[in-house]
């Protein structure tokens, strides 16, 4: 197996290189390093400096590398982004993607897996319920939309070229090397936030002053456990990434809080652009593969501040 990821320089995809490198697999990584970090690979691991919007030098590296699988986790990752940048977010998660999909058919990648979206894919999920995959998609913002037309081209790409896939539907992420910068990556941004002394932002869930928007975190570690049984050939199609637990952004926040022994200074705000209130998935269906999302929130919490005091990011 030779595994090309894409985003392999940023907070999941450095993960998943690092997983396969320790179970012996040829390992490239294809990123811009525009949120990426090169501190966040090992030493020795082959690199392109490519952007997935650039066609010609995404085959290139496809082509030099001859990859037999894809880890694609390259993606415009900000919701907020989206909304602002509906055409920037589209030519990374649907051309880029694309881009992608057209080199692996012209080297013979046998199979590429996806990192899509749970949190956003579905739209609202009610009080009390959980989104599974057999809901349709209700994308809220251009990044939701975007994924979901991403995974459509995933099917043609199999049924017409034959091209197997997994799409992987994450939760909220959370975990080490999580940019705290930017919109996205809310434990990341607490962390941070509260190690250097300064206020956090609630968003707000309906209105400023209240517990946030409701959502599923689940732990990197268990993602990049997901993800290696999908590259293994364990999983094809459409599988959710999640606890099945929702925790409000009030939660996470006191969470962090009592992780590093401090008092936070909230700052409340509106509803942000694109944000749903709430986000729960049903991951049974990755269950029943033999998947469990093992690490216990408070436990994800305790690694990922950890992470943040001894790497001032």
């Amino acid at each position: 197996m030779r595994v090309l990821v894409t985003g392999g320089a940023g907070f999941i995809g450095s993960h998943i290189v690092d997983a396969l490198l320790e179970k012996g697999v040829d390992v490239a990584v294809l990123d811009d390093f525009s949120s990426g970090r090169r501190e966040n690979l090992p030493e020795g691991v082959p690199v392109y400096e490519v952007d997935v919007r650039d066609p010609e030098a995404v085959r290139a590296a496809f082509a030099e590398f001859a990859p037999t699988h894809v880890s694609h986790q390259a993606a415009q990752i900000s919701v907020a982004v989206s909304v602002k940048q509906p055409l920037r977010d589209a030519s990374v998660n649907v051309l880029g993607g694309l881009n992608v999909l057209e080199a692996a058919r012209e080297v013979g990648v046998r199979h590429v897996v996806f990192a899509s979206t749970g949190g956003a894919i579905y739209g609202e999920v009610p009080e009390g319920e959980r989104a599974d995959e057999s809901w349709p998609p209700r994308p809220a913002s251009p990044y939701a939309a975007a994924k979901a037309a991403f995974e459509g081209y995933l099917e043609v790409y199999h049924r017409q070229f034959g091209l197997r896939y997994t799409a992987l539907r994450y939760g909220n992420v959370y975990g080490p090397r999580q940019d705290p910068h930017g919109e996205a990556g809310v434990v990341a941004i607490f962390a941070r936030h509260l190690l250097a002394g300064k206020p956090v932002t609630v968003y707000a869930r309906r209105e400023a002053g209240d517990d946030g928007g409701v959502r599923d975190y689940v732990y990197v570690g268990d993602v990049v456990a997901a993800n290696l049984m999908a590259l293994g050939g364990d999983l094809e199609g459409v599988y959710n990434v999640g606890t099945g637990r929702g925790r409000s952004t009030r939660e996470v926040l006191r969470t962090v809080a009592r992780a590093l022994g401090v008092e936070p200074r909230v700052e409340p705000a509106g509803v942000r652009p694109g944000d749903l209130e709430r986000s729960v998935l049903d991951p049974s269906r990755l269950e029943s593969s033999g998947w469990r999302a093992e690490v216990a929130f408070d436990e994800g919490i305790r690694r990922t501040v950890e992470w943040f005091k001894e790497n001032p990011f």
